[in-house]
């Protein structure tokens, strides 16, 4: 958690959450309690903030993103013109019911501050807004989930009276955040690390040319990294180093840090990714919502997981090649299809036969079945 700096949370569980997979990429199948210890209870060292889009941070980095949750105000608050300030009523009520009860899921909050009293009518839709808005400007934070159902607090009853300090200025903590975004990739353009936060290229570019002053950043070409025949700018941390060892294979959730950024995927391993949950299932190319595969450093491939609990079977839904190369890594990448069923408590392995890779793994998979 401290290499990777932010986790990113999705709702999908069709094979695993997106924030169980970076660790089962890195450390292989653990049990996932433990996470859930560290970033959920009560007591944990994370909380959800809006640092990439949702994602959680360490908890005693909350005052960090004060400047974010200024703008967030100054767009969307009370005088900004919009929901906000036209629902003045709901959200003072949402203040006093947490302030009154404490952390409480949205649909425990009924909105009847326009009743006067409690009465049978209350708009869910309108509190969970006001709640959301409410955490954007950092006046809530998420005290923890039931199932994947949030639970919100007054900032006050979920951040440790030491983390509730006074934001460092906008300058400062950007300049933080890039450069702890660099110590995570090691080797990035300004636009890589820009994206890693969700800041402006403007004040990326700022807080790199303090960090290069500083000694942090050391400008760098990477061969291959180009646009116009001329190399892109890169930046290397000053204590990178390079891997000790690299897996033979692991599956990546898309919303991992080292592909999560499109662009840099592309440049790095030439490799071009969408999610097509959207997308009408006549027309996908790849599937619901399939991994990358990451071998020996590259991406080779990709693949389409759900775990299907009733009969206790991992569906290999596609599995693709990324070129006629990647047939090396079969045995790899079954390994660690093999892995990931035992890391979801699934007895058996179906392939289907949808996919430049599906017959390799369901011959390096042996028993597995076929649907």
């Amino acid at each position: 958690m401290r290499d990777i700096g932010v986790l990113q949370i999705d709702s999908v569980n069709v094979f695993s959450r997106s924030h169980y997979m970076p660790m089962f990429s890195r450390l292989g199948a653990y049990d996932t309690a433990l996470l859930d210890n560290l970033i959920f209870s009560a007591d944990g060292d994370y909380v959800e903030y809006w640092a990439h889009v949702a994602t959680l941070i360490p908890i005693a980095d909350w005052s960090l993103w004060g400047f974010r949750m200024a703008a967030n105000r100054a767009k969307y608050g009370e005088g900004a013109g919009g929901w906000v300030s036209e629902n003045a009523a709901t959200m003072q009520w949402v203040r006093d019911e947490l302030a009154a009860r404490g952390p409480l899921r949205p649909a425990e909050i009924e909105d009847d501050a326009h009743q006067g009293a409690r009465g049978p009518w209350w708009d869910w839709n309108r509190v969970k807004r006001a709640l959301e808005y409410m955490f954007l400007f950092g006046e809530v934070a998420v005290a923890g989930r039931r199932g994947f159902e949030r639970r919100y607090g007054l900032a006050q009853q979920v951040i440790p009276a030491q983390h509730l300090t006074a934001p460092p200025s906008r300058a400062d903590a950007i300049r933080e955040l890039m450069g702890r975004a660099l110590a995570s990739y090691g080797v990035a353009t300004t636009a890589d690390l820009a994206d890693y936060y969700r800041v402006s290229i403007a004040d990326a570019t700022r807080a790199l040319a303090d960090l290069r002053d500083g000694g942090v950043a050391l400008p760098v070409h990477v061969e291959g990294w180009t646009r116009g025949g001329k190399h892109v700018l890169a930046w290397r941390h000053r204590d990178a180093i390079a891997a000790r060892n690299v897996p033979p294979a692991a599956l990546l959730t898309p919303f991992d840090p080292l592909v999560w950024f499109r662009d840099r995927a592309a440049r790095l391993y030439d490799f071009e990714y969408r999610i097509e949950i959207y997308t009408p299932a006549p027309k996908r190319q790849f599937g619901y919502y399939s991994l990358p595969i990451l071998a020996d450093g590259d991406v080779v491939g990709r693949v389409d997981l759900k775990a299907d609990r009733s009969r206790s079977t991992l569906l290999v839904q596609s599995a693709w090649w990324e070129d006629a190369t990647s047939a090396r890594h079969t045995e790899a990448v079954a390994a660690e299809l093999r892995l990931a069923a035992r890391w979801q408590g699934l007895e058996t392995i179906s392939v289907s036969t949808w996919g430049s890779a599906t017959n390799d793994l369901h011959g390096a998979l042996h028993g597995a079945a076929r649907h």
